[in-house]
C-alpha cells in the first residue's frame, strides 16, 4: 500500500470514530476542533511526530519539561509551534495512554513534578494566543482545546475503546494502524 493511500485511510478511520464517539456520546458538535483531535491521532501513529521538538543540538526531546525550556529559548512562531506540540503531546499521553503516564511521569524523570492536564491547558492557550493573519482559525480551535482539555483527553480514550472494540469485531484494525 502507498503511504499517501495509508495516510488517506487512516484520515477517514480516525474522522469517522472520532466524529462519531465527540458527537454521539460526548455531545460535542464542534467539527473543526474534531476535526483537529482526528488529524492528531493521524500524526502521532507515527513516533517520529510524537517526539518531533528537538533542541539546537538535535538532541529529540522526549520530555513535556524539556519541551517547556526549549519553548521559552524560542521566539515567535516557532515558539507558538512547540506550545502546541506541548499541548497536543499531553493530549495524546492523557488521552489515548493514560496507562503510560506512569512511565512518563515517574520518579526519575523531569516530568514527575508536571500535572500534564494542566500544563496541556496551559501550552494551548499560550499558543492560541500568539495570533497572526494566517493561523487565526489554528488559535481558535487551540484556545478551545485549552478550555475543554479533560473533555477531549476523555474523549480521545473512548476513540481508542472504539478502536479496539472494532479491532477485536474485525479481526485487526490495528494492523493497519500501527504496522
Amino acid at each position: 500500500m502507498y503511504p499517501e493511500h495509508r495516510r488517506t485511510l487512516l484520515r477517514r478511520f480516525f474522522s469517522g470514530i472520532t466524529e462519531h464517539t465527540f458527537q454521539t456520546k460526548l455531545g460535542v458538535v464542534d467539527p473543526p476542533l474534531i476535526d483537529y483531535v482526528a488529524e492528531l491521532l493521524v500524526r502521532f501513529v507515527r513516533c517520529e511526530a510524537i517526539y518531533k521538538i528537538r533542541n539546537p543540538t538535535g538532541q529529540r526531546l522526549e520530555e513535556v519539561a524539556q519541551m517547556l525550556i526549549e519553548a521559552d529559548q524560542r521566539v515567535g512562531e516557532s515558539q507558538r509551534e512547540v506550545h502546541r506540540h506541548i499541548g497536543d503531546f499531553t493530549l495524546f499521553w492523557t488521552g489515548v495512554y493514560p496507562e503510560a503516564l506512569r512511565r512518563l511521569q515517574s520518579a526519575d524523570r523531569k516530568d514527575w513534578f508536571l500535572d500534564y492536564c494542566q500544563q496541556g491547558k496551559r501550552s494551548y492557550y499560550i499558543a492560541s494566543t500568539m495570533r497572526s493573519v494566517e493561523n487565526e482559525d489554528q488559535c481558535e480551535i487551540l484556545e478551545r482545546l485549552a478550555e475543554r482539555f479533560e473533555l477531549c483527553a476523555y474523549g480521545l480514550n473512548e476513540v481508542r475503546r472504539e478502536w479496539q472494540r472494532r479491532d477485536t469485531e474485525a479481526g485487526d484494525v490495528g494492523g493497519l494502524l500501527w504496522n
